[in-house]
């Protein structure tokens, strides 16, 4: 079969350069979206007389057709029809003859496929958005139901200082906050239509863009036909914004990965999102949890993959750009998937907090409340300091932790030690002393946890 644009040509190009250079095999993933930028386009080009009503009818009319077919799996993909945009187009003529090919007056592939992009990103972009809201979701029920379940907040992964589960988990709240923050800023720049641009210089027709921007309910049009063809910041964005979302989910995912080991035993998984072991048959694997963290990789790939095809490119389209979408199909598929099963797997994990408690009684991790305790007596804090130091290694000589000790061992450091000094170290009074802004003391969790709910429309 000829191909639309081969006028030019005397002969066939090699069937190697067809294969290799084809994009259908991918980009029919941008099937609908190629439709609805055509639908708007044609009835533009109905509005302004640049074919007639009938025409424009007859077009869309066709086209509404081909997009059941899609829908319904009946359309047939031709590789020898490269991309997406010849294939439908190649199937309108043949749906309502010659007429058909009066759809691509006034434009070009080149502000066609940036738009179906735009479309694309816009549609997918408000997805993840709402997919991220399940997640904080679920988030902020597990920790409404864990503000006083204690357990060890670590640093270095050294335990560091008692802490409530709820304030831990919404630390990951407010993580995926930013991330749905970035996705919702991106639209900005998402919602801005390069239809009508052309090539790359615009087109000889009396066209109106701004009303193919309002048909598709675009904000504005790029003012620069050749940025409008050229233009796939707004990719990387997506693509910059979705690594992040996985490094939250990867950081997480490896926490639930930690805390659902025998060493931990904090957490147990839901039997639904684990898997067994081919030869060991006592084992558990948190297998949705360890891909969840390993394809992190693949969408920085993606990000870092796109760049290198950007930096060296002259203005305008260059064929090159092509390589956008595969990475972009792949990262929207991959994250989808995995904001899907993350709130299941928060919904229904088991929360041991008897375990989680007696852990922070089996440390030190109260030890900072010592130095603050004799600094509010007036002791300079440094000071201090080094006195708690000393009784740590003193406690840990002696096989023995913080609350163990004698008073009279501990006035063996300082005289302002008194018999208050024991309640002060109790995990549940260390946790709830954390009264600034922000902390972990269940009265500034319930702040959190308000405020939480106003982000996500529960409030």
């Amino acid at each position: 079969m000829a191909k639309l644009w081969g006028g030019r040509f005397t002969k066939s190009t090699n069937k190697l350069v067809d294969e290799y250079t084809a994009s259908i095999s991918y980009d029919q993933e941008l099937a609908k979206e190629d439709i609805e930028g055509s639908l708007a386009h044609v009835t533009m080009l109905g509005e302004c007389g640049i074919v007639t009503a009938e025409e424009s009818q007859t077009i869309q009319d066709g086209l509404h057709k081909i997009l059941d077919k899609i829908e319904k799996g009946e359309a047939e993909f031709s590789v020898d029809q490269e991309d997406i945009h010849m294939n439908i187009e190649r199937m309108l003529i043949d749906e309502i003859g010659p007429v058909g090919g009066k759809l691509h007056t006034g434009r070009s592939r080149n502000d066609q496929v940036a738009t179906d992009m735009h479309l694309y990103m816009r549609n997918k972009t408000e997805l993840l958005i709402e997919l991220i809201k399940d997640v904080q979701s679920a988030l902020l029920d597990k920790a409404k139901a864990n503000v006083d379940t204690i357990l060890p907040g670590y640093t270095h992964l050294q335990r560091a200082q008692p802490i409530s589960f709820a304030h831990h988990l919404l630390a990951y709240f407010w993580m995926f906050e930013r991330d749905k923050g970035r996705l919702q800023d991106s639209i900005k720049r998402i919602n801005i239509l390069p239809l009508g641009a052309g090539a790359l210089a615009g087109t000889t027709f009396p066209i109106n863009r701004r009303r193919v921007a309002e048909l598709l309910d675009f904000d504005d049009i790029y003012p620069n036909s050749m940025d409008a063809v050229s233009d796939r910041d707004f990719v990387v964005e997506a693509l910059s914004a979705c690594s992040l979302i996985m490094v939250h989910l990867s950081r997480l995912s490896e926490e639930m990965v930690l805390w659902s080991s025998q060493e931990f035993q904090f957490i147990e998984l839901d039997d639904a999102f684990c898997t067994g072991s081919s030869i060991m048959p006592q084992k558990k694997n948190p297998d949705v949890s360890e891909l969840l963290r390993g394809k992190t990789g693949r969408v920085f790939g993606h990000l870092v993959g796109l760049l290198t095809v950007l930096k060296g490119l002259p203005l305008a389209y260059n064929k090159d750009m092509q390589e956008d979408k595969e990475g972009i199909f792949d990262t929207v598929k991959t994250i989808t998937g995995a904001l899907q099963l993350l709130a299941p797997i928060l919904e229904t994990m088991t929360v041991k907090k008897d375990r989680m408690r007696h852990a922070v009684e089996k440390d030190y991790s109260n030890a900072t409340d010592i130095a603050d305790y004799l600094a509010k007596k007036g002791l300079p804090f440094r000071e201090a300091h080094a006195i708690t130091g000393k009784m740590v290694l003193y406690a840990i000589e002696h096989k023995r932790y913080l609350l163990d000790l004698e008073l009279s061992e501990y006035k063996q450091f300082s005289p302002l030690f008194e018999e208050d000094i024991f309640e002060a170290l109790l995990p549940e009074n260390v946790m709830r002393a954390r009264e600034s802004e922000g902390g972990t003391a269940p009265h500034q969790i319930m702040k959190q946890i308000e405020l939480a709910e106003e982000k996500i429309g529960r409030g």
